[in-house]
């Protein structure tokens, strides 16, 4: 299933507003898009940026890979520098880029774990950041620790799924153990009955699934692939 493998793993590589920037819109703050270029390959990237309150928020999408939503990290806005990180992905990808003497262009060097490459982004518009809708609260049952594999052609890899209810709705993450213990957020967690759904849109994935007999017996989902995955409780530590 090489989409999971792209998604866990390059992440691990390996409407528009004007086209005029505002004199009150800061440096680097925006709707971008571009792409990244690693070994030879070229990757779609929209990123949002947003200064509020004297702090920044961001977000990525790979449109290649049907990845969304996905949180910045480490924000670092100075002169014409500008560093972020895409937050809880595989190899910790990281942007280090220069803005260009207008403010519409954003280039520089990429890196995610040992692979390196560049991005080269466009300044299309105002930041389009929308923040995930709650989610209802999981039933108790749900909360904790839980332990999967996916067996792909032969290939394991293992995951842990972490529930929890926190201010009153669920939360997750999703974490590859074998790709570096990278914490994936879930969205949209939603319990009908017995029955889980999420979304994991830092890879483009989601899963479905029916808890049964101290089980969540499920499937997998990423691009046009699917596969069987069952979570049992994790072994107390």
């Amino acid at each position: 299933m090489t989409n999971f493998v792209a998604g866990l793993a390059i992440i691990a590589l390996t409407a528009a507003g004007s086209n005029s920037l505002s004199a009150q819109t800061p440096p680097g703050s925006g709707h971008w898009e571009g792409s990244i270029n690693v070994q030879g390959k070229e990757l779609r990237l929209i990123i949002d940026l947003a200064a509020k309150g004297g702090a920044w928020e961001g977000a990525a999408g790979l449109p290649d890979m049907n990845s969304t939503g996905m949180d910045l990290s480490g924000i670092v806005v100075k002169g014409d520098a500008v560093t972020f990180s895409i937050k809880g992905a595989p190899g910790d990808p990281t942007f280090n880029g220069k803005l260009s003497a207008d403010g519409k262009a954003l280039s520089g060097d990429f890196s995610q774990g040992p692979a390196a490459g560049t991005f080269t982004l466009a300044w299309k518009g105002e930041p389009k950041i929308e923040a995930p809708p709650k989610n209802a609260p999981l039933t108790k049952d749900l909360e904790g620790d839980w332990d999967g594999s996916l067996d792909l052609n032969g290939n394991v890899l293992r995951l842990s799924l972490k529930l929890s209810n926190q201010a009153g709705g669920a939360t997750g993450v999703l974490i590859s153990i074998d790709q570096g213990g990278a914490q994936i957020p879930l969205r949209a967690i939603e319990l009908k009955g017995a029955h889980l759904t999420f979304s994991v849109p830092g890879v483009g994935g989601s899963y479905e699934g029916d808890v049964k007999d101290g089980q969540i017996v499920g499937t997998w989902t990423q691009g046009p692939g699917s596969l069987p995955l069952t979570f049992k409780r994790a072994a107390a530590k």
